[in-house]
């Protein structure tokens, strides 16, 4: 474990936050270091303080704990992250008896000294009785090897001697806190303490000194661990021998499928490539090992209390390997729900059930995928668990793992302040949806991007113009919080388009929406149109459309879960345009096209639309095409674009609103939707 202070960094810090103590200041630089080591905490985890003072409203100094508040991750925190709580209050509170969670969250929240400020930590009261200027905790994976030992106490004051003191597993809050301040006070000399089955506190009277012991009291754990060799692992006799990717691309959408069909709810499937875990999922050792717990319990909030097995047989035979991964899911639900009626029976309680779903599945041959309502979701589980995988391993390698069992893990898991960090507010219309959109880049595919991003669905973006891709990708994914991937396609060769879905299903798992919306408008009198232009024509803008919407359908089948086609078809379907037709009739083919798809697949619940705009300013309308259509119809250029019922220019971004109306219509196929401003002409008849 690496020591990372540096007095000059440390200066900078104080010099940065210049607006605040120095105290806080020096909190911020090493809360930091704490959070950007992930073999220290991960997303959220851990917490620091420092006690200092600041004058209140009328001037009068205030003794404070600054301490994390909810919401905050140690790695990007910032001083209003740390909010002052009067310490003096919170420590008559140690006199109590007891404190009911409820109250303990209301007296902090009441002694804030900024009303505003985030809710503090649970562990905040720990903090308090403490008595050192700095503390620091975390939940770091060598001393979680450590603490989750069957005999942790007696092991650890082996290593530790009297560096650390020891306390037994108590849930956060007010009896740990007492419980925590009681083994300091036994003995003053120690510089931490050990949780078991929890992390590791450490305090000092400087940010320097308290960091020093964490980083210490961490290396001493990992010198321990590295005397002994790791356990090799067993494989299994019968693992799938395909590649990586074809196994994701043949597993991910059946996982898609199932959980959305027993939760109505989209999700997204993230395959975390890692050597260890493949090695792991594929091992005897997996099936015993994976199912004991947590590395600690505030993870099972987002790994579940044990991930998922599978071991697929099938994989060449879609429809064994459906059921055969939804026996396997099936009995993971059921497992789960005894686990829940047990415990509520046991203690006597009445709780609402949480959904049954595992959010972490290894399997045999490909190795370790999560499971997320959000790109963050799967991120943060697969992060997590790529850690736990390593701690159960190094925890058999000299000993055993016996973490929380399942009865004290079930508190952890619907505890509400626990639930708490995972927020409660109303998800974006379009949340866990998966969208390829071709056109991308610019125009109406951009503006549809971004309408699309802002309601939360995920993004696959392709077009043939790399650098105005990447930078749409950019800017897309730097505007709104969801994830957005992009390729290079030409739409027009298959074999781009086959690549680009394997991408898809890679990243994503599958897919809910495609917006075929690439097109390029061929201008020639019909009868002089060179035959190869024609077929370069209907090759852009019918069959492109085919083969995207082919392969999506491939998609939903497999996934068996409703999917969405949405076509850029045009005026000119219906109304062509003089020395248009090379672009009419493969335009015509597509509205066509549409309607075949919502007859053939609608029973599927496949729903297939088309939308047919008019006048866009787009990449199609170069100013000389401008100039000479206005021309023809008398009308200055900008004019042009108002010549319709409404007399108004229609945007990119009111297609970009039809696509999204479609997108969410449940009950609307076949239809044709214009958005033209009004052109009769053109209305389909």
């Amino acid at each position: 474990m690496q020591n990372r202070w540096s007095d000059a960094d440390a200066q900078a810090a104080i010099d940065k936050y210049s607006d605040v103590s120095e105290d806080l200041a020096l909190r911020v630089y090493t809360s930091r270091l704490i959070g950007q080591d992930p073999a220290l905490v991960l997303h959220g985890g851990g917490n620091t303080s420092v006690k200092s003072t600041a004058n209140n409203r009328v001037g009068e100094e205030v003794r404070l704990l600054f301490v994390k508040g909810s919401g905050w991750d140690l790695d990007t925190i910032e001083p209003p992250g740390l909010p002052g709580v009067k310490l003096d209050n919170l420590l008559k509170l140690r006199e109590l008896p007891s404190l009911s969670d409820e109250d303990m969250v209301n007296e902090q929240r009441i002694n804030l000294l900024d009303s505003k400020s985030p809710n503090p930590s649970v562990e905040t009261l720990l903090h308090a009785y403490l008595p050192h200027k700095f503390v620091d905790h975390s939940h770091a994976d060598a001393i979680l090897v450590l603490a989750n030992q069957p005999n942790a106490a007696e092991l650890c004051k082996e290593i530790f001697g009297d560096f650390l003191g020891i306390v037994s597993y108590i849930m956060p809050g007010f009896a740990l806190a007492k419980a925590a301040a009681e083994a300091y006070e036994k003995n003053p000399k120690v510089k931490g303490l050990v949780l078991i089955n929890h992390g590791l506190f450490t305090f000092g009277e400087t940010a320097k000194e308290s960091y020093d012991y964490h980083i210490e009291a961490v290396a001493k754990a990992e010198e321990y661990i590295a005397k002994h060799q790791l356990k090799p692992l067993t494989p299994q006799s019968k693992v799938p021998s395909m590649s990586e990717e074809e196994i994701l691309c043949k597993l991910s959408p059946i996982l898609r499928g199932l959980y959305e069909k027993e939760s109505g709810q989209s999700w997204l499937v993230h395959h975390r490539p890692n050597k260890m875990a493949k090695e792991f999922a594929s091992s005897r050792e997996c099936a015993i090992w994976s199912q004991v717990g947590t590395a600690t319990p505030d993870h099972v909030i987002r790994t579940k209390q044990k991930p998922l097995l599978v071991n697929p047989q099938n994989l060449n035979d879609p429809e064994r390997l459906r059921e055969e991964v939804e026996s396997a899911l099936g009995a993971f639900m059921d497992s789960y729900h005894q686990y829940f009626k047990n415990n509520v029976e046991s203690k006597g309680i009445e709780r609402k059930e949480l959904d049954r779903l595992p959010r972490v599945v290894l399997v045999a041959g490909l190795g370790l995928l999560t499971i997320g309502k959000t790109a963050k979701e799967t991120r943060i589980s697969a992060d997590i668990y790529e850690h736990t995988l390593d701690t159960i391993h190094k925890s058999f390698s000299i000993g055993e793992f016996k973490p929380l069992g399942d009865f004290d893990l079930f508190d952890m898991e619907y505890w509400s302040l626990e639930q708490a960090k995972l927020g409660k507010s109303t998800p974006p219309k379009l949340q866990g949806k998966v969208v390829y959109i071709t056109g991308a880049a610019s125009g109406i595919g951009l503006a549809t991007a971004h309408l699309f991003a802002q309601n939360g669905a995920n993004l696959f973006l392709v077009d043939i113009d790399a650098d105005r891709l990447e930078t749409a990708r950019e800017s897309i994914q730097k505007k709104h919080k969801t994830k957005v991937s992009c390729k290079v396609v030409d739409v027009s060769n298959p074999k781009s388009i086959e690549e680009s879905f394997r991408q898809l299903v890679s990243e994503f798992g599958g897919l809910d929406i495609l917006i075929s919306n690439a097109g390029n408008a061929v201008q020639g009198r019909i009868g002089d149109i060179a035959p190869d232009m024609l077929r370069k024509s209907f090759d852009l803008n019918f069959f492109a459309h085919q083969e995207l919407a082919s392969r999506s359908v491939d998609l939903f089948l497999k996934q068996q879960s409703p999917g969405v086609l949405l076509f850029n078809a045009s005026k000119a379907a219906f109304n062509p345009g003089k020395d248009f037709g090379p672009y009419a009739l493969p335009k015509a083919s597509l509205v066509a096209l549409t309607k075949q798809y919502a007859l053939d697949y609608g029973s599927e619940g496949i729903r297939s639309n088309a939308i047919n705009a008019d006048r866009i300013r787009t990449g199609l309308f170069t100013e000389e095409v401008i100039e000479k259509r206005a021309a023809a119809r008398g009308l200055r250029p900008d004019d042009y674009f108002k010549n319709n019922l409404l007399n108004q220019e229609v945007y990119d971004t009111d297609v970009a609103e039809g696509f999204l109306h479609l997108a969410l219509a449940e009950k609307t196929t076949g239809s044709i939707l214009t958005i033209d401003g009004g052109n009769i002409a053109a209305s389909p008849r």
